[in-house]
């Protein structure tokens, strides 16, 4: 008999540490000044790069830091130090002025910002990638452990449907309201950054036994 209450709890935990509605800010101020269409792309392109890196590690994330022999820790030291970089960038503004940057450099990092940071470590970030590797190695069945997948899925569309209709919220704010908003946002995305580095010494430390 299918376990229903694991699989509304793997469900209800990936959308949770996920956090759809938590992209949405920082996708306003990295997109600012871009076209319909190369926003449509990193919105694509960020809930690909989610749904495949959580995909993989769902199936793969054990034997992944096993071959790499790499830990939890180290990859949220290494996801805080990457957001931390790009929350530095939009404290300085340096994300949004695209004015000096050839038409192909432009097409360059519109595809990157889906996947950094957007894709990951905010919505594929270490949080997410631990919760569905512990939910994937608990002792149930195949038909409990699809509910992973299906806490995967829900999550990528609920962003996706976020996303699509976060310009609304940009009209609103108009151009000085949005620079404004990206200091304030970068700050904040610098202590998200910093706090995952801490997390991963605190888990560093407790491992090796110290006060």
């Amino acid at each position: 008999m299918v376990d229903f209450a694991f699989g509304a709890a793997a469900v209800l935990s990936i959308v949770a540490i996920v956090d759809p509605p938590g992209v949405i800010a920082p996708f306003l101020v990295l997109s600012e000044g871009l076209s319909d269409t190369e926003k449509r792309t990193i919105i694509n392109n960020s809930c690909v790069v989610a749904a495949i890196t959580l995909g993989v590690f769902a199936v793969f994330g054990q034997w992944i830091f096993a071959v790499f022999n790499f830990t939890i820790p180290a990859f949220k030291i290494a996801g805080g130090s990457l957001l931390f970089v790009t929350a530095f960038q939009m404290t300085q503004g340096q994300r949004t002025s695209r004015s000096r940057i050839t038409e192909r450099g432009r097409e360059d990092e519109v595809a990157s910002v889906g996947v950094v940071p957007l894709g990951i470590p905010l919505l594929a970030g270490p949080g997410a990638i631990t919760t569905v590797m512990i939910y994937m190695t608990r002792d149930v069945g195949a038909p409990e452990k699809m509910f992973v997948f299906a806490g995967i899925l829900v999550a990528v569309l609920l962003t996706l449907l976020l996303l699509s209709s976060a310009d609304r919220v940009f009209r609103r704010m108009g151009r000085l309201g949005t620079l404004a908003f990206g200091r304030i946002m970068g700050l904040l995305l610098a202590a998200v950054g910093v706090q995952f580095i801490i997390d991963g010494v605190l888990h560093v430390a407790a491992s090796a036994g110290l006060p």
